[in-house]
């Protein structure tokens, strides 16, 4: 990237648009997925059959991202066996162990609590910034910004289920692990990008995670099912998305601070349930909704607000 990208991936305006254009791709997912299952005949608790889903679309997003990088004049990559190291590491963990152990614990625990323990990656992620850059450290503010977001999260996702405070390992522990693994791999990743172009460390991190998802999922007995045109078509849906998404974030954190677009994570899970719930017949207009929304807007200001210098006049 040149020294103009660098500028424009850092305005204020761009990095919120892009940033809210991949909550809400990532968003989208969710009913997405749902209906994946539905035309693919994927049982909820087919874990190894829900891999096998998982692969085919990372593999397709990391295809899709080589083909338009290819087109793009990007592909003199030049691969070493270093590079080749260091993305499948990315792929690994970023991609297959992270979606393994969200689906791990979400056969062992319930779909609210699973939405609101995964959003304590946003808080790993500031955490983990925090003692690894200078200029990114945790502040009275960011602190509080991450505590109304994760608040606007719970009360999106409240129900009778809450109430049950069982946590166990496999459940809840696999969650918070996959949110962990998600925060540690988007530094790395940021990492990475700045020696290496975002595009096509993304399409090849999703091709080698895609590739393992498939291996393992098919090891455990998974199927693909039986495609017609409509699992096709939503199949490149849910793989143009993850492309489009994980290479813009790529770019933004590649050139902006990790706690000012993790935040942002808390977006997920409200535009998942407010798009769930339009695609899938559910019921929208419950005012938790509006609530959460103003909740994590609010703390999405209060970690990227930045502030002014105050203006000096010369007598």
């Amino acid at each position: 990237m040149t020294h103009t990208n660098n500028e424009f991936f850092t305005r204020p305006l761009v990095v919120f648009g892009l940033a809210i254009l991949c909550t809400f791709l990532w968003g989208s997912a969710y009913p997405a997925i749902k209906t994946g299952y539905a035309l693919l005949e994927i049982g909820q608790h087919d874990t190894a059959s829900q891999m096998v889903f998982a692969g085919q679309r990372f593999l397709l997003a990391g295809i899709f991202l080589l083909i338009i990088a290819r087109v793009m004049g990007k592909h003199k990559f030049g691969m070493t066996i270093q590079k080749f190291r260091q993305i499948a590491l990315l792929g690994l963990t970023q991609t297959t162990l992270q979606y393994i152990f969200f689906y791990i614990g979400l056969a062992y625990t319930t779909g609210v609590k699973a939405s609101i323990m995964n959003a304590t990656g946003t808080f790993f992620s500031v955490l983990l910034a925090h003692f690894i850059y200078q200029n990114d450290r945790l502040t009275h503010r960011k602190a509080l910004g991450c505590g109304i977001g994760f608040l606007g999260v719970f009360i999106v996702n409240f129900d009778s289920s809450l109430l049950d405070f069982h946590f166990s390992l496999a459940g809840e522990g696999s969650i918070v692990l996959a949110a962990f693994l998600l925060a540690s791999a988007s530094i790395y990743g940021k990492k990475l990008s700045q020696k290496m172009d975002a595009m096509l460390m993304t399409a090849w991190q999703l091709s080698i995670g895609g590739v393992l998802l498939l291996v393992i999922g098919f090891s455990f007995g998974g199927s693909s099912g039986d495609f017609d045109n409509s699992s096709v078509l939503l199949m490149i849906y849910l793989a143009l998305l993850s492309s489009a998404a994980f290479a813009l974030w790529s770019v933004l954190l590649k050139y902006n601070s990790v706690g000012m677009i993790t935040i942002f994570n808390f977006l997920i899970p409200i535009f998942g349930s407010l798009l769930s719930a339009l695609f899938l017949d559910e019921n929208i207009l419950e005012w938790k909704n509006l609530v959460a929304l103003i909740l994590v807007c609010s703390g999405i200001y209060l970690v990227t607000r930045v502030r002014r210098k105050p203006v000096e006049y010369k007598v």
